[in-house]
């Protein structure tokens, strides 16, 4: 289990700092598109309009951060047990058996992430036969590696607290 602990805090940095990266990229090609968009209508700069032209790429480049984002933002909080929840079992199991219910939560997560890591895999594989590129002549596969990534590092989490759970549950404790 320590082994699994220190990876986990290990994923946590390098996802932390992969947030900022991204957050930044997001941000310094939002803001230089304004900023050319600006010059162009308001200050009626040609200069402007033509490096807007040649940066065409960048709201795509900053859509596409947004959905890295997501995916890391998710995996970070849930290693964290802060990620939103939506549970029937609660109503069903309230208070006592909590490990219990935090066991059968995370499994089911665990197996939702399963599958959508299988399906995110196909999706992927369809990507990498069809050739398409995205910006850049960036690969549109090298791109979307976050889908099957997201959800490989979800299913991780939810495997690592399920193994907690199950840890509790055999000392006779509670969460």
């Amino acid at each position: 289990m320590n082994v699994l602990r220190t990876l986990d805090k290990a994923l946590a940095r390098l996802e932390g700092w992969l947030l900022v990266a991204f957050l930044g990229v997001m941000v310094a090609l939002t803001s230089l598109q304004v900023i050319l968009r600006g010059l162009s209508i308001h200050g009626r700069l040609e200069w402007a309009n033509t490096l807007m032209g040649t940066v065409d790429w960048a709201e795509p480049a900053a859509r596409l951060t947004v959905l890295w984002i997501t995916f890391l933002g998710a995996s970070l909080v849930t290693g964290e047990n802060k990620h939103i929840r939506i549970d029937l079992v609660s109503f069903v199991f309230p208070g006592k058996p909590l490990p219990f219910r935090e066991l059968l939560l995370s499994l089911a997560a665990l197996i939702i992430c399963a599958f959508m890591l299988k399906a995110s895999m196909g999706y992927l594989s369809l990507e990498m036969q069809s050739g398409a590129t995205l910006f850049l002549n960036m690969p549109a596969w090298a791109a979307q590696l976050i889908l099957p990534l997201g959800f490989c590092l979800l299913l991780f989490r939810f495997l690592l607290r399920a193994i907690e759970e199950t840890l509790t549950i055999r000392k006779g404790g509670a969460s």
